[in-house]
C-alpha cells in the first residue's frame, strides 16, 4: 500500500478542496464520485479476494452515491449484491441520484433496511452518513449502525465510518467499526485519535487525482509525524565525540516505595543517547537503582535544598516518574521550578502542577487525558470529546510544549500546526509507559533537539519502539522495559 499523506485535514477543508476540484478544475462531481467508488471497490477486492455477496447500506446523501457505485461495479463485476437503504428516497438529488439510476440499469434497485441483507453477505459496504455528520445518529439510523456492528461481517467504510465525528475522533452515540476505511481527497484528523484508529481500521487513501495545485488554497493544521526527518535529527555521531557533546539528564522522581519508575526514565535517556544521566530519589532507593542500572548516577536527596548541587551539571530536568504527591514531592517540584532549566514535567509532577498552575515557556507537559482533565479543570470526558481542543488550550495556558497522550497523541507547540502520531498500540497499556516517554523526551532535550521537536520525536520514538516490541508477540504483556532494545536500533538510523 502507497504511504499516507502526512497533512490531516478537518472536514470542512476537504469540502472546500472538493469545491475546488469542481469549480476550478472542472472536475464534474460525478466524476470524482465514480473514481470514489471505483476506489472502493477495488480496495475491497484487495482486501477481500474471494468475497462475491456484498451488501451496501447507503443513506441519502452523496456518501450514499459512493456506495451506489461500488454496488454498481461489484453487480457488473457478477457478486451478488443487495443495496439497503435508510432514510427518505425523495431526499436523493445530484450526483448521488445520477449513481442511484445507474445502479438501476445495471439491475439493482435500493431496497429498505433488513438486517438479513447483512447476514448474509461477505463484506458489508458503510454509505450511511460520510463526514457531514454533526450530531448523534438516533432512531433507524442508529439501529442500522448497531445491526452493521453486530452482524459479525467485515465492514468497509467510505470516506469515514458512519458515526465518527471527522474532526474530533470521537463517537457521536454510535458509530460503525470498520475493518477498512477508505478516504479521499485529503485525510480526516479525527481518523488518527481518540476513537478513529479503533473505528477505521487500515486506512487507504485516494486522491481521486484532484490536481497537486488544488491544496494550496486550504492551510492544514495538523501533521501526521514524518519519521523521514529521524536520520537528519539523529545523524551519525562524530568519530571524536565524547559524553560531554550529548548533554545531561537529571531526573527526580520515586518517592517511598516507587524506585522503578524513576530507573527506567533514566535508562531510557540514556537509551537514546544522553552522555549522561542521573537519578535524584528517595535516600533509601539510591543503591537498589544502582545496581540494577549502574550506568546511572543516584543521588539521595531528602531535603528540596539538596537538589541544587545537581542543577549545575544539568542539561534538562525531567520530574514526576514515582514522585507522588507528599510534601517532600511538592518541595522538590518548587525548587526544579526555580531553577530556570528546561524541564519534562509528568505524572504527579502535573496532578502538583494543576493544584498550582504555573505558565512557562521552556518545559514539554506530558499528560494522559486524567492528567489533562485536571490541568484545565474539566472532565476526562470533555478531553477526550476534542482532543485538538483540549491540547491547545493545555499549550495556550500552560506554554512551553503539550503531549497530549492517547490513542492518537498530539503535540502542541506554539502557533504553528499540532503534531500527530499515529504509531502506538494497545500493549502500551500499561505500568511504567509514561516514564519512559519521558525519558525518551528528555534525553532528546539533552542531545540539543528543540523542546517541540524533542516531544513529537520522542513521542515517536517511544511508540514505534512499542510496536516493534510487540511485532512478534503479540501486544498482550508488553513492558516498558520491552521498549529498551528497540529504542536504541531506532536512534541509529544510519546516514541521512
Amino acid at each position: 500500500m502507497p504511504e499516507l499523506p502526512h497533512l490531516l485535514y478537518r472536514a470542512e477543508d476537504v469540502r472546500v478542496l472538493d469545491r475546488i476540484a469542481i469549480e476550478q478544475h472542472a472536475i464534474p462531481g460525478l466524476t470524482l464520485m465514480t473514481r470514489a467508488g471505483t476506489a472502493v471497490f477495488a480496495a475491497l477486492r484487495r482486501r477481500w479476494p474471494r468475497a462475491r455477496r456484498l451488501a451496501v447500506v447507503c443513506g441519502v446523501g452523496n456518501n450514499a452515491g459512493d456506495g451506489y457505485v461500488v454496488a454498481r461495479l461489484a453487480r457488473e463485476a457478477g457478486w451478488q449484491v443487495a443495496v439497503c437503504l435508510i432514510g427518505d428516497k425523495t431526499r436523493l438529488a445530484g450526483d448521488a441520484l445520477a449513481a442511484c439510476h445507474a445502479l438501476g440499469s445495471a439491475g439493482v434497485a435500493p431496497q429498505p433496511f433488513e438486517a438479513d441483507a447483512i447476514d448474509q453477505a461477505d463484506v458489508v459496504v458503510d454509505a450511511l452518513f460520510g463526514t457531514g455528520l454533526d450530531r448523534e445518529a438516533t432512531g433507524e439510523w442508529r439501529a442500522a449502525i448497531e445491526a452493521i456492528n453486530g452482524s459479525g461481517r467485515p465492514v468497509v467504510a467510505i470516506d469515514i465510518p458512519s458515526g465518527l465525528n471527522a474532526d474530533t475522533g470521537a463517537v457521536m452515540g454510535v458509530a460503525v467499526r470498520a475493518a477498512a476505511t477508505v478516504t479521499f481527497i485529503g485525510l480526516k484528523r479525527g481518523m488518527f485519535t481518540g476513537s478513529g484508529p479503533a473505528r477505521c481500521g487500515e486506512i487507504v487513501f485516494d486522491d481521486l487525482q484532484v490536481p497537486r495545485d488544488t491544496y494550496q488554497h486550504v492551510e492544514c493544521g495538523t501533521l501526521r509525524f514524518d519519521a523521514r526527518q529521524i536520520p537528519g535529527l539523529l545523524p551519525p555521531r562524530s568519530r571524536d565525540a565524547h559524553k560531554g557533546h550529548f548533554g545531561h539528564v537529571l531526573i527526580i522522581g520515586g518517592d517511598s516505595g516507587m524506585p522503578g519508575a524513576v530507573c527506567m526514565a533514566g535508562e531510557a535517556a540514556a537509551r537514546v543517547g544522553a552522555g549522561l544521566v542521573t537519578l535524584a530519589t528517595r535516600t533509601a532507593h539510591a543503591a537498589a537503582i544502582v545496581q540494577a542500572r549502574p550506568e546511572l548516577m543516584c543521588h539521595g536527596v531528602d531535603a528540596a535544598a539538596d537538589l541544587r548541587r545537581l542543577f549545575a551539571r544539568a542539561t534538562v530536568i525531567a520530574i514526576g516518574p514515582g514522585l507522588g504527591q507528599s510534601e517532600w514531592s511538592r518541595r522538590m517540584f518548587a525548587q526544579v521550578l526555580d531553577s530556570g532549566l528546561p524541564l519534562v514535567v509528568d505524572a504527579d509532577a502535573l496532578n502538583i502542577l494543576a493544584a498550582e498552575p504555573v505558565r512557562r515557556d521552556n518545559w514539554v507537559l506530558t499528560p494522559h487525558p486524567g492528567e489533562a482533565a485536571r490541568l484545565l479543570s474539566i472532565s476526562t470526558a470533555t478531553v477526550q470529546a476534542d482532543r485538538f481542543a483540549a491540547v491547545r488550550v493545555l499549550q495556550e495556558r500552560y506554554g512551553g510544549v503539550s503531549v497530549l497522550k492517547g490513542a492518537g497523541t498530539l503535540i502542541g507547540g506554539g502557533d504553528g500546526p499540532l503534531i500527530l502520531c499515529d504509531a502506538g498500540n494497545p500493549g502500551m497499556a500499561s505500568g511504567g509507559m509514561g516514564d519512559v516517554l519521558t525519558g525518551v523526551i528528555a534525553g532528546l532535550v539533552a542531545q540539543q533537539l528543540a523542546l517541540s521537536l524533542a516531544a513529537s520525536t520522542g513521542v515517536w520514538l517511544h511508540a514505534s519502539a512499542a510496536d516493534a516490541a510487540a511485532r512478534h508477540d503479540g501486544e498482550r504483556g508488553v513492558l516498558a522495559s520491552d521498549l529498551m532494545p528497540h529504542l536504541r536500533r531506532l536512534v541509529n538510523p544510519g546516514p541521512a
